[in-house]
C-alpha cells in the first residue's frame, strides 16, 4: 500500500485535495486500498483553508510516507522551521516529494530544489526563479519530475500530476480509467504548456466568440478580417473594433495565437514534421512558424519539440525507477518562456 501524507497549512487552497480524489478513485478502479492518505499539519487539529473550510489533520511526526505532497496557497512564505525540517527528513525517507503551484516555494525554502529543475504556476514562476537562482525554473510546464521531486503548475495541474503518479505506480490503463472517472481528458504530459490561447483571447460576446471558434476550426485557411467579420455578421470595420475592445488583440494577432497553440500541441505529440505542422495550421512555411513561436512563446518550435521529448523520456525513466528502485533523474534544462 502507498501511504501518502498531504501537508496543509492555514489558508491553503482546497484544489490540492483534487489529488486525494484521484487516489481515492484509483482505489476504486483497482478494487483495493492501494493508496492511504493522511492529512498533516504542523500542529495537527483543524486547519482552515482559504475558502473558509476547516479540515482535520494529524500533527507532523516520525511516520514515514511513500509520497509526501504539500498544499499550495496564495502566500509563498509559509515555510516555518518545523515544515522545513519535515521536508528535509521526508527527502531522506520518502520515495516522492510533490508540490503543486506555490508549494514549490516550500521546497525551495528548505533547499531541496537546489540544482534541480522545477515548475510552478505561471504567475509565480519568475518570483521563484528570482528568489532561488540555484533552481532551474521551467515557467511554462504542467509538471516536472526531477529525481524524487515532483512540482507542477497550479490548480487543475494537480490532477495531471496525480494521474502521472498513478500511471507510474500502476500503469497507463489504471490512470486512464481514473481520468475517465474524474471526467477529464487523460492526463496532459508534463512537457505540455500552461499557455492557452482560448483563455488568453476570451471574447465577451457571442458574436466575437463565434468568430474565434470559426478561426480555431479553420486555421489552415487564410482567415482574413473580411471572412471573420462575415462569420460575426459585422462589417470588417465594426468587427475589428469590437474584436480589439473585447479581447485586447487584433484579429490577426488572435489568429496567430491560435495557430501557435495548435502547432505547439502537434509538436508535443511528436508525430508530424515541421513542414507538415506549419501547413496544417496555416503558417505556410516553417520559417513563418518559427518567427511566430518566438514572438508568442519566446521559444522556437525546435525548443518545444526537444522539451516534449525530454519530458517523455523523463516519465519513461520514472516508470522504470518504480520497478528497479530509486535512480536520480535530471530533467532537461527547459528553455524559458516569454510567459
Amino acid at each position: 500500500m502507498h501511504k501518502i501524507g498531504l501537508v496543509v497549512f492555514p489558508d491553503f487552497y482546497l484544489m490540492g485535495f483534487s489529488a486525494i480524489t484521484a487516489f481515492e478513485l484509483a482505489n476504486f478502479v483497482l478494487g483495493e486500498t492501494a493508496y492511504d492518505v493522511t492529512v498533516l499539519s504542523e500542529a495537527g487539529g483543524l486547519v482552515t483553508a482559504s475558502a473558509g473550510v476547516r479540515v482535520e489533520s494529524q500533527p507532523l511526526g516520525d511516520e514515514v510516507f511513500d509520497t509526501v505532497m504539500f498544499a499550495s496557497g496564495a502566500a509563498t512564505d509559509t515555510a516555518t522551521p518545523a515544515l522545513k525540517d519535515f521536508i528535509k527528513r521526508s527527502v531522506r525517507t520518502s520515495r516522492r516529494i510533490a508540490a503543486p503551484c506555490t508549494g514549490a516555494f516550500l521546497l525551495a525554502h528548505a533547499g531541496v530544489l537546489d540544482g534541480r529543475c522545477a515548475t510552478t504556476h505561471w504567475r509565480f514562476a519568475r518570483d521563484l526563479q528570482r528568489q532561488f537562482p540555484q533552481i532551474t525554473v521551467a515557467e511554462d510546464r504542467i509538471f516536472i519530475v526531477d529525481g524524487s521531486m515532483w512540482t507542477s503548475a497550479g490548480m487543475a495541474a494537480t490532477i495531471d500530476m496525480a494521474l502521472a503518479m498513478i500511471e507510474n505506480d500502476f500503469g497507463r490503463e489504471v490512470a486512464r480509467k481514473v481520468a475517465r472517472n474524474l471526467v477529464v481528458y487523460h492526463r496532459r504530459a508534463g512537457g505540455h504548456s500552461q499557455f492557452s490561447a482560448m483563455l488568453e483571447i476570451e471574447p465577451k460576446s457571442d458574436r466575437i466568440q463565434k468568430a474565434v471558434d470559426y478561426a480555431s476550426a479553420n486555421l489552415r485557411k487564410g482567415l482574413t478580417v473580411e471572412e471573420l467579420a462575415n462569420v460575426a455578421s459585422l462589417s470588417p470595420r465594426q468587427f475589428s473594433r469590437a474584436f480589439s475592445e473585447e479581447t485586447g488583440y487584433t484579429p490577426a494577432k488572435a489568429v496567430e495565437l491560435l495557430r501557435v497553440e495548435a502547432a505547439r500541441l502537434m509538436l508535443e505529440r511528436g508525430r508530424y514534421s515541421m513542414d507538415a505542422i506549419a501547413e496544417h495550421v496555416g503558417f505556410l512555411s516553417r520559417d513563418r512558424m518559427r518567427s511566430a513561436f518566438v514572438r508568442v512563446l519566446g521559444q522556437t518550435p525546435q525548443d518545444i519539440r526537444r522539451s516534449a521529448r525530454g519530458s517523455r523520456a523523463s516519465q519513461a525513466d520514472s516508470s522504470e525507477e518504480a520497478l528497479i528502485g530509486p535512480v536520480r533523474q535530471v530533467a532537461p534544462a527547459w528553455p524559458k518562456s516569454a510567459g
